[in-house]
C-alpha cells in the first residue's frame, strides 16, 4: 500500500494512490487556503466510515439481508490540547432493513466494528470508539 501526496499551493494537497485513484487534502478559506478538499481529520473519520460501510455491505449482502439505503455519520471530540487528537468517536449507522432484519443489521455493524474495519482497529487504540445502529 502506497500513497503519494504532492502540495498544490496554499495549503492544499492532491495525495494519490498507487491504484490511480486521487483525493484532495485541504483546510478553509478561513485557515488561509482554498477550500478545496476536505481536511485531513475530517478524512480520517471519512475513512473509518467507509472502511466499515464496506463491511456492513459485505456482511449485509452475505445474509442475505435486503436494503436499499445505508449512511453512516461519525462525528468526534477532540483534545484542546495541541496536537489536538480525537478523544472519543461516536458513530450512527441508518439503513432500511426492515424490523425484521434490525437484529442482523446490528450483528453486522457489530462484526464490522469489532473484527473486521482495521481503521476502527487503529483509531479505537487511542480513543474509544462509539456507535448505535437506527433504522431510516
Amino acid at each position: 500500500m502506497k500513497v503519494t501526496t504532492n502540495w498544490v499551493s496554499h495549503l492544499a494537497f492532491d495525495v494519490t494512490a498507487d491504484t490511480g485513484q486521487t483525493v484532495r487534502l485541504d483546510t478553509t478559506i478561513e485557515n488561509g487556503s482554498l477550500g478545496s478538499g476536505m481536511n485531513p481529520k475530517k478524512m480520517m473519520l471519512a475513512s473509518l466510515c467507509g472502511c466499515s460501510g464496506i463491511d456492513v455491505v459485505e456482511i449485509l449482502n452475505k445474509m442475505k439481508v435486503p436494503f436499499t439505503t445505508l449512511s453512516i455519520e461519525a462525528t468526534a471530540e477532540q483534545t484542546d490540547t495541541v496536537p489536538k487528537v480525537f478523544s472519543v468517536i461516536h458513530m450512527t449507522y441508518k439503513a432500511d432493513v426492515g424490523e425484521a432484519h434490525l437484529d442482523q443489521f446490528t450483528r453486522a455493524v457489530s462484526l464490522s466494528q469489532e473484527k473486521y474495519c482495521g481503521v476502527s482497529a487503529m483509531l479505537a487504540k487511542t480513543c474509544p470508539i462509539h456507535y448505535t445502529v437506527a433504522l431510516v
